[in-house]
Order: structure tokens, then sequence, then C-alpha cells
């Protein structure tokens, strides 16, 4: 990203000496912040010193964005470091804040590495009013213990589409924590408490975001933008350096291309822009940045190219498709409900009703578990190797094994992939085993995140 900012800075350098501009370097923003950008004030009119700094070029607010640290962003919103949640937040709210970051706004990024999904937290300070942007189902416990610890009241889930590739927690938080659901009325979609239309607004406190059309990855695409224009939250429609699929879903590549220009490429170009997904690393952007180096939808590439180029990925469906998309379609409320939370381990609980434990808690706790391994013994003693301690019990010879498994010591399924030890689970649940866990991603993650193994062939 560093690399991509130089090059701006150059080239606004160059264009600058030849009295010319790139389209992206809107004279608004290269001569100072604009009317739409004026920052919240102070109590009592005054202003935050911030705004007085110099004007800058678009292309060296992009370098400065590109540098800095982007948990700075969440930080600086919400007060720094925060011994008082309650305490720093309401700083905050008094403060001015930079061009890059929030005043007024606790805002958290969150992850889940096994779809790669972006979940957002935003509140307001005053009024500790919260919402989520696309939470994931394996995660509600997670964000709902933010939300406690940070001492906010969830009013709101917001969905930017019907998901394909994970399920969405909608409906968990709206259990447990009362929240409301929200998304597009073209999602089509049901079970929601309220459908949005176009430039419909979403309030939280003393904040808002509107919620912009963008179909094209799907018909029910929704991008998110903050009141004050600092930030959006574009979904799959605008990726950094990318965009979402269009083959399916009712996508429509030509319907993608005008709904970007139109509704996001129109923000100013210092809008930072949070996507729904990322597998490089990569955590934000800003429209300056995608209009000048996306490879898809940069201002300089037409309509025809793009979709071209769309027309032509040759991508395999996502893996949870089938079991996402009708579970989104219900605002992910399961077929069944789980009675109990185990309170043995750190455990996730997956739309499939499978308790799964993460490698690293397992490395650090194997002696305190039972580890059943479920592969074949050719698979056992195979190149992945197997956990150290781990007893080797075929799947199908558990049923007839059971009594070689105490039930007064957790257990903890394994096989390949993690496809396998889930029945496995299923199975020892119905013979009365109180403590089971999956090992999330089987073997497969195990290795890949390069813990320990008996036997197996070197990396």
């Amino acid at each position: 990203m560093a690399a991509g900012a130089a090059a701006a800075d150059a080239r606004a350098v160059a264009d600058e000496k030849s009295g010319q501009r790139h389209p992206a370097q809107a004279e608004s923003l290269a001569h100072g912040r604009g009317p739409a950008e004026q920052m919240p004030r102070r109590p009592g009119g005054e202003q935050a010193a911030e705004e007085c700094h110099a004007p800058r070029t678009v292309a060296r607010r992009i370098r400065e964005e590109a540098v800095e640290d982007p948990a700075d962003a969440g930080d600086a919103a919400a007060g720094g470091k925060q011994p008082d949640a309650g305490e720093a937040d309401e700083d905050a709210a008094c403060q001015g804040a930079y061009w890059g970051k929030v005043c007024h706004v606790i805002f958290r990024q969150l992850f889940d590495p096994q779809s790669s999904t972006y979940t957002y937290l935003l509140a307001d300070a005053a009024s500790r009013e919260a919402l989520l942007i696309d939470p994931v189902f394996e995660q509600a416990r997670r964000d709902a213990a933010l939300v406690e610890e940070l001492g906010l009241k969830l009013r709101w889930t917001l969905e930017t589409h019907v998901h394909a590739d994970h399920v969405t927690a909608a409906w968990l938080h709206r259990e447990k924590l009362g929240s409301r659901i929200a998304l597009s009325k073209a999602s089509g979609a049901e079970g929601a408490d309220r459908y949005l239309e176009p430039h419909d607004e979403v309030r939280f406190g003393g904040r808002s975001l509107e919620a912009r059309a963008t179909p094209g990855h799907t018909s029910g695409c929704v991008t998110y933008v903050l009141d004050d224009r600092s930030m959006a939250f574009t979904g799959d429609a605008l990726l950094i350096r990318g965009c979402g699929r269009t083959d399916f879903q009712q996508g429509d590549a030509r319907t993608l291309y005008r709904s970007v220009r139109e509704q996001v490429f129109s923000l100013p170009d210092t809008c930072l822009l949070y996507p729904g997904h990322d597998y490089r690393g990569l955590t934000s952007s800003s429209v300056g940045e995608e209009k000048l180096y996306n490879p898809r939808l940069a201002e300089s590439i037409g309509e025809g190219d793009f979709v071209g180029y769309m027309q032509h990925l040759g991508l395999a469906h996502p893996k949870q498709m089938e079991v996402a998309v009708p579970a989104n379609l219900k605002c992910g409320k399961p077929a069944t409900t789980t009675q109990a939370n185990p309170d043995w381990a750190p455990l996730t609980y997956t739309f499939a009703g499978i308790w799964e434990v993460q490698p690293h808690w397992l490395e650090e706790h194997a002696r305190e578990v039972q580890v059943v391994d479920v592969r074949e013994p050719d698979e056992f003693n195979g190149p992945l190797g197997h956990v150290s301690g781990a007893k080797l019990i075929p799947l199908g010879k558990l049923s007839q094994s059971l009594e070689s498994i105490s039930k007064d010591r957790p257990v903890v399924a394994v096989c390949r992939s993690g496809a396998r030890s889930a029945q496995a689970t299923v199975l020892l649940g119905k013979a009365g085993f109180q403590k089971v866990a999956n090992l999330s991603g089987g073997m497969l993650r195990w290795r890949a995140q390069r813990f320990p193994v008996e036997g197996g062939s070197a990396d």
C-alpha cells in the first residue's frame, strides 16, 4: 500500500508541475476540506485544532492514510487507551478528529478467519448505542463479549447483502441482546425487523448510517455511509483493489460498475472504505485510492472492459453457499437451537450445530482433554501426522469403542478437515458425552498453523 501511495504522490507532483490534475484529485480536496467533509464541532462551537492544518493534495492524504496504523482509527475514535471505556469514549466525544479518524464514534474492525469476513462495530460514544455490520454466526459470542466490555447497547445488526460464504449472526444477536435486524428490501430475505430503501438512515444514538443501494454483486447489496461521509462499508460491492463477483445471486456486471461509480466514487476521495472481505491481510482503503489503483474499477477503466473482465473470472462457487444462502434468507435463524453454552473451553457454535475448538487452544490444553482421531490408520501415520497423545479410533469403529473413552474428561475429535470429526461429535453426544468438541479445520489447519505433530512429513 505504501508503494502505491508513493506513486500517487509522485503523480501529484508531476501534475502540479504540468498544470494538469488527475480526475480523482478534486479541487475541493486538493485545496482543503470541502463543505461535505466538515467534522463535528466541539461543544460550544470551538473547532478542533487538527482542522487548521495546511491544505494538502489528495495524493499526500492518501500517502498519510496508507502509512497510518489502521488500529489508530479505532483507538482514536474511542479515546486511545481505555482503562475505563466509558470515560475514554466521553473524552473522545468532546474532541476533534484528524481527517481519517471519526469524532464521536467508537469503531472496531473484527475478522473471521474461516470466511475472511470483516465485521464492523460502530457506537455513539455519548449514548453508547451501537450497531454491527455483517456479523458472523460463529463469532457471535466474541462480538457480544466486546459489546458488553465496552458498555454498549446493541441496537441494530446490518447486512450488506445476503452472503454466500458464511451465515449471519443477526438472529442470534436479536435473541441474546435484543438488537433489531435491517437489510435491503431487495434482498428477498425474511425475518428482518426493517427493510431498507435507498438512502434510508439507520440511527444509533446521535449518529447515523445512510443505506446506499449498490447492486451488482447481488441484487440486494447495500453500502453504508457514515453521516459525515468519513467512512463507508461497501460489503462485496467494492473490495480493496477488487470487487465482488457478479455471476450468481442476481449479479450483473454492468449494474455493479454503475453502482460503484454513482454511489461510492461520488463520496469524498478521503472517505475511508471498509470492505466485506479481504484475503491478503489488508484492512481498509479510500475512495481516492480505488479511483486510481483498483484494477477492475479505476476511473480509467471503461464499462465494457469491466464487463468483459468479470465474464471470464471462472471462479468456483463458495463452499458454504448451499448452507449460507438459505440460512441468510432467514436472517441466520437455525433449524434447531442449542440449550447450553459449554464453559470448559472457548468454543464456537457452527450453524450446522457443532461445537468447535480452535487449534491454538488445543495445543495449550492438550493434556487436559482426550484427543480422539477418527481417521483411518494410514492417515493417522501418514504425511499430516497426528496430534501428540491422540487416540486412534476410526469413525466406523467409534460406536463399538465408546468404553475406551472417559466421560469425565472433555473430548476433542480430530480428522483431516473437520468433516468426519464433526460427525464423531454428534455420535458421542448421542452416547451421553457432555463435553465434546470438534477441532476446527482438522489436521489441515493444525499443520498450516505449524503446531507440532507426531509422525508426518517435514514441512
